[in-house]
């Protein structure tokens, strides 16, 4: 339980632009998609106070019922990534956990809009892993949170095993499992180089509906960079290459601009005598 504990704790970090607005969309959906792009942008650049003006921003098209589902994961989505930035940030912890029971709150609503969302599932995942390791040493909390999480994991493996966001989440509980135990870090970099090659392949098409996520790509270059800083036998060179790989599709990113390529680069640099 510990190791799952910690593993889910180090669920992923952000997501870049959706893609760029159908001329044939109605105006409804036109403006939230607006909103959207802002939500993502504000997420790179750990904006919280943005991030909250968007998640309200959305609030009307929630009630909509063809948009609902859809709006409500990007309200969660806000939160969500409220939350992750926080973490960064040295945020209270009171308001990194109200901000992740609220982005519970709102992807179980996105997934009773539609039970077949996977994303929902998926990004409910990693919330409820991080309220585990926020609930470290209150045993009985944490395995009412394991209970809740561990029945979406098995749905969103059999549903749809490569999909490129549920190999983002799996990589740090991979990482932190030993190998006997079915995961070690070759499995959580083979699992990011899958997600990579998928999240590629799917986007070459557009979605079937333009408020569906299709965020991933920098994201499982992050993973994989800060995987390879911090291996056992770390690998400088993929690190420095995948974070700077990152960057080119999201050149707002904070984290990786200003902390993990720092990071990667000065454990490149010799040490001075």
């Amino acid at each position: 339980m510990s190791q799952l504990t910690i593993a889910l704790a180090l669920l992923g970090l952000v997501s870049p632009p959706t893609a760029s607005v159908h001329p044939a969309v109605p105006a409804s959906k036109d403006e939230a998609l607006k909103i959207i792009r802002q939500i993502q942008k504000a997420d790179f650049e750990a904006d919280q106070a943005a991030l909250q003006r968007g998640y309200d921003a959305l609030s009307p098209f929630a009630s909509d019922p063809q948009l609902a589902s859809r709006i409500l994961y990007w309200r969660g989505f806000a939160q969500w990534r409220r939350a992750i930035n926080g973490f960064n940030n040295n945020v209270d912890p009171k308001e990194l956990e109200q901000d992740l029971k609220q982005a519970v709150v709102d992807f179980r609503a996105s997934t009773a809009a539609d039970p077949a969302f996977l994303d929902a599932k998926i990004a409910t995942i990693s919330c409820l892993g991080y309220l585990m390791y926020m609930s470290r040493g209150y045993d009985d909390r944490i395995k009412d949170l394991f209970a809740q999480s561990g029945p979406l994991m098995k749905e969103a493996k059999a549903a749809d095993p490569e999909h490129p966001r549920l190999l983002w989440v799996l990589g740090p509980v991979y990482w932190n499992t030993p190998a006997e135990r079915g995961g070690g870090q070759d499995k959580a970099l083979a699992g990011y180089q899958t997600g990579l090659e998928q999240i590629r392949k799917r986007n070459a098409t557009p979605p079937a509906d333009l408020l569906d996520p299709t965020w991933g790509e920098p994201e499982l270059l992050m993973n994989m960079a800060w995987s390879n800083l911090n291996r056992e036998k770390p690998d400088l060179s993929a690190a420095e290459q995948q974070a700077q790989s990152a960057l080119k599709l999201a050149p707002n990113w904070h984290y990786v601009r200003d902390i993990l390529l720092p990071q990667i680069q000065k454990a490149k640099s010799p040490p001075k005598p």
